[in-house]
């Protein structure tokens, strides 16, 4: 698809890096609050016994915590999956690498989560136990890292869930590989894999909704200044990944071996 992309000189705008004013992803925020919304919901449906769970229910009962999510990325998947969580109940931890998150996490979400610094002897100390692990790792426009080993996932307890929202970028998880709606799960050492790469797809008009409120305001701007408005608007233009014959996303050039095909979009005429 780059390579016909690119024979045809065609300008490609990419929802996923496409930036505003503060460095955020606006067009990627709406998919990613879906499936971070989605991703506890699914992990505890697939935690009962009936769908080879082990049987534990997220949440309180009568006034008891049950359940241990953990929750890898504090970005917009992850926020979406802790407020979830966090109003089903149980025990909520957060790895990220932002300790000065979690004061604004423990006030917007819940001041009984646990944030710990995302480092490898910590990850794996808290899967070990953990009911529901949702992987919500991005590195805008590559490949997204496996921070959770396989060797991870086989101290887990049988019977547990992964929910890989990353496995769209490759996953963040080692025994990940893209599902399908239709195929959703599989099992790694009698660990229970969600990795559906299209997770918004299962709702079709909230996914269509709070998308195209998003991408509206970027359309018109786009008609009415065309791509020469692109060069003004320095945040927006960082979403142009094709342009000219050229490839402007770096990261993307790098992931598609296409170096010599790249330049950055400010030095093309």
């Amino acid at each position: 698809m780059t390579a016909r992309l690119l024979e045809q000189r065609t300008t490609a705008v990419a929802y996923e890096t496409v930036e505003d004013a503060a460095g955020k992803l606006p067009l990627l925020a709406p998919m990613s609050g879906v499936a971070g919304n989605m991703a506890v919901t699914m992990g505890s449906y697939y935690l009962a016994q009936p769908n080879q769970g082990k049987g534990m229910l997220l949440g309180n009962v009568m006034g008891d915590a049950y359940g241990k999510v953990v929750i890898i990325g504090d970005g917009v998947v992850g926020r979406h999956a802790a407020r979830v969580a966090a109003g089903m109940g149980g025990q909520l931890v957060i790895f990220g690498r932002h300790p000065e998150r979690e004061a604004a996490l423990r006030r917007d979400i819940s001041s009984k989560l646990r944030y710990l610094r995302s480092e490898p002897d910590g990850i794996a100390e808290q899967l070990r136990d953990a009911d529901l692990v949702v992987g919500a790792v991005l590195i805008r426009g590559d490949k997204a890292p496996n921070v959770v080993t396989e060797a991870m996932v086989k101290d887990m307890q049988a019977g547990s869930v992964i929910v890989d929202v990353s496995v769209d970028q490759g996953g963040c998880v080692a025994t990940s590989h893209p599902t399908t709606h239709s195929d959703p799960v599989f099992q790694v050492h009698r660990v229970t894999h969600y990795c559906v790469n299209n997770m918004p797809g299962a709702y079709p008009r909230t996914s269509t909704l709070a998308l195209t409120n998003a991408t509206f305001p970027y359309v018109q701007r786009l008609a009415a200044d065309g791509v020469g408005g692109l060069r003004g608007e320095q945040a927006f233009a960082r979403g142009v990944n094709t342009f000219g014959g050229f490839v402007t996303c770096e990261p993307v050039a790098e992931a598609l071996d296409l170096g010599a095909r790249f330049r950055p979009f400010a030095e093309l005429p």
